[in-house]
């Protein structure tokens, strides 16, 4: 930690969004950390904090064996979230004819503070600042895009919109989209809504997956099943006009009856639960039930039991019946799979694996429920 109080730069001013200020400047390599925090991703009592995943010491030892490797150039810009306390001067100056007016120059004057308590976070750029704070040049010269926010909301949204063609962790991305309220791209958007669910699903002591959801802010918990493969099943869930959720969905899904959407989910994956007792909760390894094949297989089974259990008198029986009749012909955690000619552990999370599955217990379903055994 330096003894400086702050840092000077000179810099260029403009305005995005909302009025939003944005700077662009040069610093130190090695000051980066001393005026920006790494916001990692967890939960504090539930609630979801910061945003960056874990350090990477492969591509941290990386980039600082490129940049200790003598001259090098290295223009890739940091982006940071400043916070309101950032202080610009503008810079007085004649300007040329013609010139664009998209930006004033100036100096910029950001503090200096300890850890957690600094005036920038680091939206982009986590692991070059790491490697940039242990190499050998810590004067190199590093550009930096930074915007003025310090709500933790526009630096999520930030982050994900940044990093989304970077290949970030399925399971960050996931986590964090529920907390996003910006107009997200599609492929991103529709993963929202079933994030969502899946969170509340984690939570509420009477879900049946209470606690057995492994997300990015809890890896080393005691979650069985992967955010992505529960999330995949309810995006299925989700498709009109056979997806047993998409009643209950609006074109915009701030009109969606999520509440609806929940107790669906809950009344099903309970009677799953229930008729498997011996495969739920345990280990994918030990139980193809909690396998990422299993949740999406038995996903799209679910459109076709609560389509039949909606029409019925008696909703929560006839789910429970429609499992219960399956139960006697699965092979979750033994046994082997009489209609697929697999043992239990053979199935594998492939598309071949999945379809034939799915395909396998719908079929299944319909003539059980035909001759009513």
């Amino acid at each position: 930690m330096t003894d400086r109080k702050q840092i000077v730069v000179r810099a260029l001013k403009s305005a995005q969004g909302a009025d939003t200020e944005v700077y662009a400047f040069f610093v130190p390599g090695g000051d980066i950390l001393d005026i920006a925090d790494i916001s990692r991703i967890g939960r504090d009592e539930g609630k979801l904090k910061g945003f960056q995943r874990g350090k990477i010491p492969s591509h941290v030892k990386s980039i600082v064996d490129y940049l200790d490797s003598g001259p090098v150039l290295f223009p890739n810009a940091i982006i940071l979230a400043l916070s309101s306390e950032v202080q610009f001067k503008f810079s007085r100056g004649t300007r040329p004819d013609g010139m664009l007016e998209v930006a004033d120059s100036g100096t910029l004057t950001i503090p200096i503070r300890p850890e957690g308590k600094k005036a920038a976070w680091i939206v982009d750029g986590q692991q070059r600042s790491l490697a940039l704070s242990q190499s050998k040049n810590q004067s190199i010269p590093v550009p930096v895009i930074a915007f003025v926010s310090p709500e933790l909301a526009t630096q999520r949204e930030q982050f994900i919109l940044v990093n989304q063609a970077k290949g970030l962790p399925a399971g960050l991305i996931n986590e964090l989209l529920p907390e996003v309220s910006a107009t997200l791209p599609r492929h991103l958007a529709v993963r929202k809504l079933p994030s969502e669910l899946v969170n509340l699903l984690n939570k509420d002591p009477r879900s049946p997956f209470a606690g057995l959801v492994r997300r990015e802010s809890n890896r080393d918990g005691d979650g069985v099943i992967t955010d992505t493969a529960l999330i995949e099943a309810i995006k299925g869930n989700l498709r009109p006009p056979f997806g047993a959720l998409s009643q209950y969905r609006r074109d915009q899904d701030d009109g969606s009856d999520t509440d609806a959407m929940y107790e669906a989910l809950v009344l099903y994956w309970s009677a799953v639960r229930n008729a498997f007792p011996e495969a739920w909760g345990r280990p994918p390894t030990e139980s193809r039930l909690m396998h990422s094949a299993g949740i999406r297989a038995m996903g799209a089974l679910m459109d076709a039991v609560m389509l039949r259990a909606d029409a019925s008198a008696d909703a929560e029986k006839e789910v429970r019946a429609s499992i219960a009749r399956l139960a006697p012909h699965c092979a979750w955690a033994a046994g082997s799979w009489s209609g697929l000619d697999l043992k239990w552990n053979e199935i594998q999370a492939t598309p071949q694996d999945i379809n034939r599955l799915r395909d396998y217990l719908i079929g299944l379903d319909r003539e059980l429920a035909r001759v009513g055994r």
